[in-house]
């Protein structure tokens, strides 16, 4: 049932309970206690809501860094990404494959509170060896919600 839940709640955080226990054929209760299990054991991390920043007054720009470090002896990667990801701005952390060690996203109201974040907080730390940045120009599909919908062409068609 675990699965189940997980796989339903991953698309669609807001289900209401009673849904959720009826597509499983389970109770309301056994359903909850399941989740809240889930939870204390650290399987659900959190729930999120996806915002289309574009479509508000708000201005907020993403960034991709990539980082090359040097793992610290005996701790390997682990240290340095607790470093980077308790940085408020930093929304996630992954360690990758390629030619960088991590992947690091983070938010800022402006490219250069970006720039200002690799040059002065991230770059300095002594494991870090080099870093590329990029800004996400236009989101077209986000956490599995499509973002960018076509515009209609609303000209007339005319012959001559």
């Amino acid at each position: 049932m675990r699965e189940k839940i997980l796989t339903f709640i991953e698309n669609n955080s807001r289900i209401e309970l009673k849904d959720l226990a009826v597509m499983l054929g389970s109770s309301e209760a056994a359903v909850a206690n399941e989740i809240a299990d889930m939870e204390k054991e650290g399987i659900i991390c959190g729930y999120h809501t996806l915002i289309d920043w574009d479509k508000t007054s708000e201005e907020k720009v993403t960034a991709l860094i990539e980082v090359k470090v040097t793992p610290q002896r005996g701790l390997g990667f682990d240290k340095v990404a607790e470093r980077i990801y308790n940085y408020p701005e930093v929304t996630s952390v992954y360690l990758i494959s390629g030619g960088f060690d991590f992947l690091v996203m983070l938010e800022g109201k402006t490219m250069r509170d970006v720039a200002q974040f690799v040059s002065d907080k991230l770059s300095p730390l002594d494991s870090v060896l080099s870093t590329a940045t990029h800004f996400i120009l236009k989101k077209y599909k986000d956490h599995g919600s499509i973002m960018a919908h076509e515009s209609k062409d609303e000209r007339m068609l005319m012959t001559l």
